[in-house]
C-alpha cells in the first residue's frame, strides 16, 4: 500500500483561501482524470466539502507523488502554488488511513461529530468509481471508512457531542434563545436545492417555521425538494407543518423582503446576495413595518417599533466560496452567520469521552485495515507458490507414468493424490505463518523472502495480482 493524500481544510488554511479552492464537481472530474494521467498515481479520489479539499491517490514514489499531487490541486483551484503550498497537509499510507478514518466519524470537521461528512465520503467514492479513478485500494479504503463511520456513530454518543453545520449555523442565529423557540413563526427561504440545502429545508421544517421556501436555478430540483417536503412533513410539538413552496431564483429578491430567516447553499461560483440586494430587502421590510406600526398606534399602549439596529433579517451563508457578500453583516437589521463565523465559534470542546471512545476506535480499525492491506500484499505471491507447486506435481506425476506404464487408474490416482497431499501439508504452515507475518507492520518484505527462496517468476506473481485486482502490481485503471 502505497496511499497518499495531500489537502487542506479549515484546520490549515483561512477561510479567504479555502473559498478560492473550492473545487466544483466539474472541476473534480477533471482533477481526477489528470492525476491518473500523471506518472506516479495509480489511483485516485477527491473530497471536496464546504471546509476541505484533498487528493487521495495510490502513488508508486512519495516525494513525485507529493508534488504531482499539489500541483494539481494548485492547478484545478486556481489558487498559485507557491501561495497555496504552506497550507497543504500530507498524510502518507498509515497516517493517511487515520485521517480519512478521523474525517469520516466527524473528529476533523468544523463542528465535531456531525454526520453529513458521511453522504460526502459516499459521494466522492462515487464520483471516483463513475470515473473508474478508484481501484482496488480506494475502494476498499472508503468502503472502509463509512463502515468505521457508521460505527462511530452507533456506538458512541458523538452525535450529542455535535450537530451538522446547518444546526450549528441556527444555533448560533438564535443566541441566546433555543433554535426552536427563535424560529417558531417565521418564514425562512432556502436558496438551492443540494444536499446540503435538503438538509438546511429539513432541518428548519421541524424547528417551527411558518413557512419554507425553496429557490433554485433549477426550477425542477426546487418543485422536488419541496414536494418531498411537503408529502413527508408532520406538526412539530404545538406547531403545525409550515407550509412549502418554490420558486424560481428570479424570485429571490422578492422573497427575500419577507423571509426572516435565511440559508444559502449552492455551488454558484460568485455571490448569490449581493449587498446591494440585501440592503434593498431590507429597505422593503422597514418600510412595510412603518406602515405597519403607524397603522397599530391607536392608544397610548400600542407595541413600540423595534428599533433599527435589531436583527430581523437573519442569513445563514454554507457555501464555499460564498454565497452571500460579506459585507451584509454591517447593515442595520441584519445579522448574517458564514463559515468564517462557524469556524470562529466551533472552538468549544465537545463531550471528552465520547471524543475518546471514537479516537479508540479510529486507532483500532487503521490497524485492522493496515494489517488486511499487507497481508493482501503477499496473496498473489503466495498464491503463485501453490501453483508452481501443483505444476510440479503434475510434472512428476506425468514422469511417473513414462517410467511405471504397468500402474493401473486406481494406483495412479492413488499415488497422485498422496503426492499432492504431501505437498499441500509442506506448504500449509509456512505460507499460513507468512500471512500472519505479513499483516504486521513491517511484513511488506515477507513477499520478496518467499519469490527469492522459491526462486518464483515475478510475471507469474503480476498474473495474479491482475487477475484479481489486488496488490501493488495491479494494472493501472
Amino acid at each position: 500500500m502505497s496511499l497518499l493524500v495531500v489537502g487542506l481544510s479549515h484546520r490549515s488554511a483561512p477561510v479567504s483561501v479555502l473559498e478560492r479552492a473550492a473545487l466544483g464537481v466539474e472541476t473534480q472530474g477533471k482533477l481526477l482524470q489528470d492525476a491518473l494521467a500523471a506518472e506516479p498515481t495509480a489511483e485516485a479520489v477527491v473530497l471536496a466539502t464546504c471546509n476541505r479539499v484533498e487528493l487521495y491517490a495510490d502513488v508508486d514514489k512519495f516525494h513525485a507523488g507529493v508534488a504531482e499531487l499539489s500541483t494539481l490541486l494548485s492547478l484545478h483551484s486556481g489558487v498559485g502554488l507557491e501561495e497555496l503550498t504552506p497550507y497543504l497537509y500530507v498524510h502518507y499510507e498509515d497516517r493517511a488511513v487515520h485521517h480519512l478514518f478521523s474525517v469520516t466519524c466527524g473528529l476533523d470537521s468544523m463542528v465535531v461529530g456531525e454526520g453529513q461528512i458521511l453522504g460526502q465520503i459516499k459521494d466522492a467514492l462515487a464520483l471516483g468509481q463513475e470515473l473508474h479513478s478508484a481501484g482496488r485500494l480506494l475502494n476498499d479504503l472508503f468502503q472502509q471508512a463509512l463502515r468505521v463511520g457508521k460505527r462511530a456513530h452507533s456506538e458512541t454518543g458523538i452525535d450529542r457531542a455535535g450537530q451538522s453545520l446547518v444546526t450549528f449555523g441556527l444555533q448560533q442565529l438564535a443566541l441566546p434563545s433555543s433554535v426552536e423557540e427563535w424560529a417558531a413563526g417565521k418564514r425562512a427561504l432556502v436558496i438551492g436545492a443540494g444536499s446540503m440545502s435538503s438538509l438546511a429545508a429539513t432541518t428548519l421544517a421541524r424547528t417551527g417555521v411558518t413557512e419554507l421556501v425553496i429557490a433554485n436555478r433549477t426550477a425542477e430540483r426546487a418543485e422536488r425538494l419541496a414536494d418531498a417536503l411537503a408529502t413527508g412533513l408532520l406538526a412539530v410539538g404545538d406547531h403545525p407543518a409550515p407550509r412549502v413552496r418554490a420558486v424560481s431564483m428570479d424570485s429571490v429578491g422578492d422573497e427575500l423582503a419577507h423571509a426572516e430567516v435565511v440559508i444559502s447553499c449552492t455551488g454558484a461560483t460568485g455571490l448569490v446576495l449581493t449587498v446591494g440586494a440585501v440592503e434593498a430587502a431590507v429597505a422593503v421590510r422597514t418600510d412595510a413595518a412603518d406602515a405597519a406600526a403607524d397603522a397599530e398606534v391607536t392608544t397610548a399602549s400600542a407595541t413600540a417599533r423595534p428599533g433599527s439596529a435589531a436583527p430581523r433579517l437573519h442569513l445563514l451563508d454554507l457555501a464555499m466560496p460564498r454565497d452571500i457578500d460579506a459585507a451584509a453583516h454591517r447593515l442595520d437589521g441584519v445579522r448574517l452567520v458564514d463559515i468564517e463565523t462557524l469556524a470562529e465559534a466551533s472552538a468549544d470542546e465537545p463531550m471528552a469521552a465520547d471524543v475518546d471512545h471514537v479516537r479508540t476506535i479510529v486507532s483500532e480499525e487503521v490497524a485492522a485495515f493496515g494489517a488486511a492491506q499487507r497481508a493482501a500484499h503477499i496473496t498473489p505471491t503466495v498464491v503463485a507458490l501453490r501453483t508452481m507447486a501443483a505444476d510440479v506435481v503434475t510434472s512428476e506425476i506425468a514422469r511417473l507414468d513414462g517410467r511405471l506404464p504397468e500402474l493401473d487408474d486406481k494406483q495412479r490416482a492413488e499415488i497422485a493424490q498422496t503426492v499432492r497431499r504431501v505437498v499441500d501439508k509442506l506448504l500449509h504452515a509456512p505460507t499460513v505463518r507468512v500471512k500472519e507475518l505479513a499483516g504486521e507492520p513491517g511484513g511488506a518484505g515477507y513477499a520478496d523472502a518467499l519469490r527469492e527462496l522459491f526462486d518464483l517468476d515475478p510475471q507469474a506473481v503480476a498474473a495474479v495480482s491482475r487477475a484479481d485486482g489486488a496488490g501493488p502490481e495491479r494494472e493501472r485503471p
